[in-house]
């Protein structure tokens, strides 16, 4: 029998009716093939050991049917499974910008289960005195803290990758992956990651699954046994040095060649083929059983687990063509679903260059039918905006205003992922950006949670969790949860200290009041030109309107309200919804230094 069948299982009713199901095992590609379900054709490489059988399920109900073979005169029956596909499946909602989404790291969140923290098969053992090692925190100390999720305020939960990484050292991120139909047995299980999915959906939150396309881990199964040459990228002129870097070149981080119009041939594939890091194989997605694989490999995950969204690790590196297609084929299965690109980029109209249907991308003929990008510019201005208190030219909150005006470069501004930081970058407070500035943070906070856009928090932020990735290093920005562990001292979920408690309760404030308030999901940004450093925006619609007013200046600043008379829409008053004060949207208004407003107009 083969040592592998992937997918394990299909479903009847899929759009994707063909399902090529990989067989790995001694000889299986020099087998043939009779089955129960249609075979629409057998693919066989130079590696005998595989096989890849295409079957027809449109037209079949759920049930189990046999694949069957002859080996030396013994007959083999394998039965595979079409489960019986939920009604509402298809038609699934991704998060969207009604949405407030929570970064965690697993490992580093909460430990509901120490008795996965070792787990003999598995190289990398639990250490939490190491910051680069694994720390024990699994799926059981989420579904543990949902609680504590749905009351902060937020509606989806984002968790970097949870499939097996069974690198030696390093395997908390879980960008490695060694198995992409196994959640690792540190984190917990298949069973458990869907019943954290089913659990969330009881309290109408959505679970995104971190998915990486462009590379595995050197230690995935296959790279002992690949299925062909040509599965993963190698270079000629490294193919005589040893496994795993046999063949490999690293990439260029070049990513503005992928869209350059000027670019060489040779810049291209050194961006788009060279390895991540030599520990990570870049995989070639214009060979059709690659892409296959993993466009089964993503709808196996999101009909297994009802997921509500995918986030793609290194979007812009993977090869531009192969890419387009795989999102096109999850999005065509889930035409309501939603999928965000990591497209760190630090120009919009490169950033947009990857949304669906993008007026940038259209000059290339080009469409990479992704949903949703990242806003990395405005993260870009974040870093620096809040600490600069004289306004000039280009400081200050001017930086933020100027990002937004180069909206009109994407296709979809609603479907924006903004954000103040995430595991690969600073963290907001503590010694990091803002320097543990609580009133700095709240100006942040305010910025992130009222625009246009879907709004992603890191965990962490908001108690103040320090770290600086700069001088200390990723594990300083993906520290444990304070109170995720049985016997810390501080817990942060139930006992905050003073300090963590005032970040907590003005993150939460703003989380609640936004998840209600239609307007700030989907209604207009009208904005004007910050002065004095202080930034004044409406989001409105044709029933609701609310004015934010951010001051970055280090001193009171006073406005003249008939200014922005346009956005009240003759409204004469409105509440302060942060220190809920009933104001006059008339005559001057004195807002203090380094303070906030978002003022809910009557």
């Amino acid at each position: 029998m083969p040592n592998r069948v992937e997918p394990p299982n299909w479903w009847a009713d899929m759009e994707h009716s063909q399902v090529e199901v990989m067989l790995y095992g001694e000889y299986m590609g020099q087998v043939d093939f009779e089955s129960d379900l249609p075979i629409v054709k057998v693919r066989r490489t130079e590696n005998p050991n595989y096989a890849f059988v295409t079957l027809e399920t449109k037209g079949k109900g759920p049930g189990t049917y046999s694949i069957s073979y002859n080996i030396y005169d013994t007959y083999y029956v394998l039965e595979y499974e079409l489960l019986e596909r939920n009604p509402n499946s298809k038609l699934r909602k991704g998060f969207n910008s009604s949405d407030a989404i929570y970064l965690i790291m697993p490992d580093r969140f909460a430990n509901g289960d120490p008795s996965n923290d070792i787990v003999d098969e598995m190289a990398e053992k639990s250490d939490r005195s190491f910051k680069g090692g694994r720390h024990g925190g699994d799926i059981q100390g989420v579904i543990d803290h949902l609680d504590y999720l749905e009351d902060l305020g937020v509606t989806a939960l984002w968790s970097t990758p949870l499939l097996e990484d069974n690198d030696q050292r390093y395997s908390y991120h879980g960008y490695a992956a060694s198995d992409v139909y196994r959640i690792d047995p540190r984190y917990g299980s298949n069973e458990s990651y869907r019943e954290l999915a089913d659990q969330m959906q009881q309290r109408d939150m959505k679970l995104i699954m971190d998915y990486v396309t462009n590379h595995w881990g050197a230690t995935h199964w296959m790279m002992d046994d690949l299925p062909t040459q040509t599965w993963i990228h190698q270079f000629d002129d490294n193919k005589d040095r040893d496994f795993p870097v046999a063949g490999y070149a690293n990439s260029s981080y070049r990513q503005t060649t992928q869209l350059d119009p000027y670019a060489s041939d040779r810049d291209e594939t050194y961006a788009e083929k060279g390895w991540f890091v030599s520990s990570m194989p870049d995989l070639n997605q214009s060979e059709p059983l690659v892409l296959n694989y993993l466009i089964q490999n993503a709808i196996w995950w999101i009909e297994y687990a009802g997921l509500g969204g995918l986030r793609v690790d290194t979007y812009a590196y993977n090869e531009k063509e192969g890419i387009a297609k795989w999102t096109k084929a999850i999005m065509d299965e889930y035409p309501n679903f939603t999928i965000v690109g990591e497209t760190w980029m630090h120009d919009q109209a490169q950033i947009a260059f990857w949304q669906k249907d993008s007026p940038v991308a259209a000059i290339q003929s080009y469409n990479t039918h992704l949903p949703s990008v990242m806003d990395f510019t405005l993260h870009d201005a974040v870093l620096t905006a809040f600490n600069e208190k004289d306004q000039q030219w280009d400081k200050g909150m001017v930086k933020v205003y100027e990002n937004f005006v180069n909206d009109f470069l994407y296709a979809d501004v609603n479907n924006i992922m903004v954000m103040a930081g995430n595991h690969d970058t600073n963290r907001l407070s503590g010694n990091g950006v803002l320097d543990g500035d609580l009133e700095k943070f709240k100006l942040a906070m305010t910025l992130i949670l009222t625009t246009r856009g879907i709004p992603q928090i890191y965990y962490g932020d908001e108690i103040g969790m320090a770290g600086n990735r700069d001088t200390v290093g990723d594990g300083d920005i993906r520290r444990d949860f304070p109170g995720g562990w049985k016997g810390d001292k501080i817990n942060a979920f139930t006992k905050p200290t003073k300090e963590q408690k005032a970040y907590q309760d003005f993150t939460k404030k703003l989380l609640n009041y936004r998840k209600n308030k239609e307007v700030l999901h989907t209604g207009k940004l009208l904005h004007f030109v910050p002065e004095n450093n202080c930034y004044v925006y409406f989001r409105h619609n044709d029933k609701d309107r609310v004015m934010v007013i951010i001051n970055n200046n280090d001193k009171p600043v006073t406005l003249d309200m008939s200014r922005f008379k346009e956005g009240f829409n003759g409204a004469t008053h409105g509440t302060d919804i942060i220190d809920d004060s009933r104001l006059p949207l008339s005559g001057k208004l004195v807002i203090g230094a380094e303070h906030s407003m978002i003022i809910d107009i009557e």
